[in-house]
C-alpha cells in the first residue's frame, strides 16, 4: 500500500473559520447550484431532442465532445485570467456566456445549431467552475468548501426535475433550457453588481507577510512546478473514479451480481446520494478533525470500498462497497481544491486550480470510457479491479504532490 508523508501540523490543525460576507457566501451557494443545473437537463431532454431533430441516439456524442472541449480550454484559461480580470468580472462574463448558450438551446431550429451552443456552454461552465473554486479556496474554510460542492450535486439533481416537469406539463424541451438560461442571466447580473465585493473579501495569501502585495508570477514558473501536474493528475484520476463507479454500477450489479434492474437503479441513486450526504456531514466535522486527516481517511476509504466491490460474494457486499466509495469520495474534490496553495504556493494557486479543473474534466470524460472498454472485453467483474487501481494511483499522486516544496 502506498505510504503517505507525515501529516503537516499546520494543515491538520483546526483553524478558525474565515470571516466571510454573507451576501457573497449566499451568492456562491446559488452559483454552485446553477453550475450543476445544465448537467441534468440533457439526459432527460435528449429523447425529445433526438426525436424533434431526427438524429440517432449516438449523436449526443457531438454535444458531449464540444462541451468537454470548451470546458477544458476555458477552465485552464480561467486560472490564468483571474489576476487580470478579477473573480467577479470573470464569473459575470462566464455566467452570461453560459446563459447565452442555454438560450441558444432554447431557440435552436436544428441539431447543427446545438453543437456551437454546447461549445459555448462548455466555455462558460469551465470558467465558472475554475473561478468559483479558485475564489472559494482562498476565501472560505473547509466547511463551506464541502457544502458548496454538495450544493453543486443538488443542482445536478434539480436539473432533471425541471426538464421532467416541463415535459410532463406538455411543453417542449426548449422550455427547460429557457428556464435555466433565465436563471443564469439573473446570476450573471448578480455577479456584475457584486464584482467589487468578490475582490474585497478574498483572504490574503497565507505565504505573504502582512501588508505585502502579491506579485504576479510568470506562467512558465507555475507550469514548471511538479506539484501542479501531480495535482492535476490526481484530480483527473479522482473524478474518473467517482464517475466510473456511478456510470458502471448498474451494469455491474445487474449482470455481475444478479440484482434486479429496479433494485440496481435504487442502489445507483443511493451511491450519488451518499456523495451528497458525505459532503454535508463531513462539512460539520472537517474543521475539528483537520483537513489532512479527512483527506487521508477518505482516500483510504476509496480503496476500502473498491476492494469490497472487487470481492466475490453476496450482492449486498458490492452495494456496501459503492456506499463506502460515495461517502469517502465526498470531501476529496473540495478539500484537494482548498489545499492547492499548500502544494504549489499561494502565488500559483489560481492558475493551478484552473489546470486541475481542466484535468478533472478530461479525466472524467476519457478514463470512464476506457473502463467501459475493459468491461466490454473482460466482463463486468473488471469494474472492481479498475476502481482499486484508480484508488492506488490516486493515493500515490496525493502522496507525491504533498512532498515539501524546495
Amino acid at each position: 500500500m502506498t505510504s503517505l508523508p507525515p501529516e503537516d501540523a499546520t494543515t491538520d490543525a483546526p483553524a478558525a473559520p474565515p470571516v466571510v460576507r454573507t451576501s457573497v457566501l449566499v451568492l456562491a451557494y446559488f452559483a454552485f447550484i446553477s453550475l450543476g443545473l445544465p448537467d441534468g437537463l440533457l439526459g432527460v431532454g435528449w429523447p425529445s431532442i433526438g426525436a424533434e431533430f431526427h438524429v440517432a441516439t449516438d449523436a449526443v456524442g457531438f454535444l458531449l465532445f464540444a462541451g468537454t472541449a470548451g470546458y477544458l480550454v476555458s477552465s485552464v484559461a480561467a486560472g490564468f485570467s483571474i489576476a487580470r480580470l478579477g473573480v467577479g468580472r470573470l464569473l459575470a462574463g462566464s455566467t452570461a456566456l453560459a446563459g447565452l448558450a442555454l438560450a441558444g438551446y432554447a431557440a435552436a431550429p436544428a441539431f447543427a445549431f446545438l453543437v456551437p451552443c454546447a461549445l459555448l456552454a462548455g466555455f462558460g461552465g469551465g470558467a465558472i467552475d475554475a473561478g468559483l473554486n479558485a475564489y472559494a479556496a482562498g476565501a472560505f474554510g473547509p466547511r463551506h468548501m464541502n457544502w458548496l460542492h454538495a450544493f453543486f450535486g443538488l443542482g445536478v439533481a434539480i436539473g432533471p426535475l425541471i426538464m421532467t416537469a416541463v415535459l410532463s406539463g406538455g411543453l417542449s424541451w426548449h422550455w427547460g433550457y429557457g428556464i435555466v438560461a433565465s436563471g443564469q442571466v439573473l446570476l450573471a447580473l448578480a455577479f456584475a453588481v457584486t464584482a467589487r465585493s468578490w475582490a474585497q473579501h478574498r483572504r490574503q495569501a497565507p505565504d505573504l507577510a502582512p501588508g505585502q502585495a502579491s506579485v504576479p508570477t510568470r506562467i512558465a514558473v507555475t507550469l514548471a512546478i511538479p506539484a501542479v501536474w501531480l495535482s492535476a493528475a490526481a484530480f483527473a484520476v479522482y473524478v474518473a473514479l467517482e464517475i466510473s463507479a456511478g456510470l458502471w454500477a448498474f451494469l455491474f450489479l445487474t449482470e455481475g451480481r444478479g440484482v434486479s434492474a429496479a433494485i440496481a437503479g435504487i442502489c445507483v441513486s443511493a451511491y450519488w446520494a451518499s456523495l451528497f450526504v458525505g459532503r454535508v456531514v463531513q462539512g460539520f466535522i472537517v474543521e475539528r478533525v483537520g483537513v489532512a486527516r479527512i483527506l487521508t481517511g477518505s482516500l483510504l476509504g476509496l480503496l476500502t470500498g473498491s476492494m469490497l466491490v472487487t470481492l466475490r460474494g453476496p450482492a449486498w457486499l458490492a452495494v456496501a462497497g459503492l456506499m463506502v466509495i460515495g461517502f469517502a469520495a465526498a470531501p476529496v474534490f473540495p478539500l484537494l481544491t482548498l489545499t492547492t496553495a499548500d502544494r504549489v504556493g499561494a502565488a500559483h494557486a489560481d492558475r493551478a486550480i484552473g489546470v486541475q479543473i481542466g484535468a478533472s474534466g478530461l479525466g472524467g470524460a476519457l478514463i470512464p470510457a476506457g473502463v467501459g472498454v475493459i468491461i466490454d472485453r473482460v466482463g463486468e467483474q473488471a469494474l472492481g479491479p479498475a476502481l482499486v487501481a484508480l484508488s492506488l494511483v490516486l493515493l500515490g499522486l496525493y502522496a507525491a504532490a504533498r512532498r515539501p516544496r524546495r
